[in-house]
């Protein structure tokens, strides 16, 4: 980080430093700043002081604000990869997909050997060690460590009161419309670099047919007893 400005140094340099001395007279919580604890505030009186011009909304942040009018007006992406075609709304997601590239996964579990390139997928991790069960069924009121392994729970158990998603291109069923387009990108949305198969010539642009070609070497790839027909994956 540079800066012309002293102020907006200091102003930075606070992002690296544990201290917090301003405190929220409502609850115990600290902020490293006067900004950042105002905006807390305004979460308890409900105070949401920046409004959009082009609906009705408002928000508490000029961040939260911002964000807003980039999802639902602009649909800018001002954030864009110099390694590949990914641009996104927000710098914090920008961030965590560059480390898809570099390989870095500045988080580890200071319980195992885990390391993440989120600091909200070390949350969850976590919860496998603590058996902390944070996602409540509301329909049965079971409760589970992961959101994944509920939304499966709510699939297999109350399919009927559950809104299903069918995969226009596979068999998968999906509880959200937001986790849909989420598998549609993932596994079959059209990539231009393809990937290749290290087994064979094969060259895909889609991911799903990439991983359903990968399952025929899995299926080759048997260890055959030579005194009796039983046969195991390598």
């Amino acid at each position: 980080f540079t800066s012309v400005k002293l102020s907006s140094l200091r102003r930075h340099l606070k992002t690296h430093s544990d201290e917090k001395r301003h405190v929220c007279h409502l609850c115990p919580k600290a902020f490293r700043t006067a900004t950042l604890l105002h905006n807390h505030v305004n979460t308890h009186t409900g105070n949401k002081p920046h409004k959009c011009s082009e609906c009705d909304t408002a928000f508490v942040t000029r961040g939260e604000l911002s964000r807003h009018r980039r999802y639902k007006h602009t649909l800018e992406k001002p954030f864009k990869c110099t390694v590949c075609e990914y641009s996104s709304v927000e710098a914090s997601k920008m961030r965590r997909h560059v480390r898809s590239h570099t390989g870095e996964r500045p988080y580890p579990c200071h319980l195992c050997s885990y390391a993440s390139k989120d600091a909200y997928k070390l949350k969850r991790h976590i919860l496998t060690h603590t058996g902390e069960k944070r996602y409540e069924c509301y329909v049965c009121q079971a409760r589970f460590t992961q959101s994944g392994t509920m939304k499966i729970h709510m699939l297999q158990k109350h399919g009927e009161n559950v809104p299903k998603h069918q995969c226009p291109h596979c068999s998968t069923l999906l509880s959200r419309k937001s986790d849909l387009g989420v598998h549609l990108r993932n596994l079959h949305s059209y990539m231009e670099e393809a990937v290749k198969c290290r087994d064979c010539e094969a060259a895909f642009h889609e991911r799903y047919a990439f991983l359903q070609h990968r399952r025929t070497h899995r299926s080759e790839k048997r260890l055959r007893c030579a005194q009796c027909s039983c046969t195991r994956s390598q």
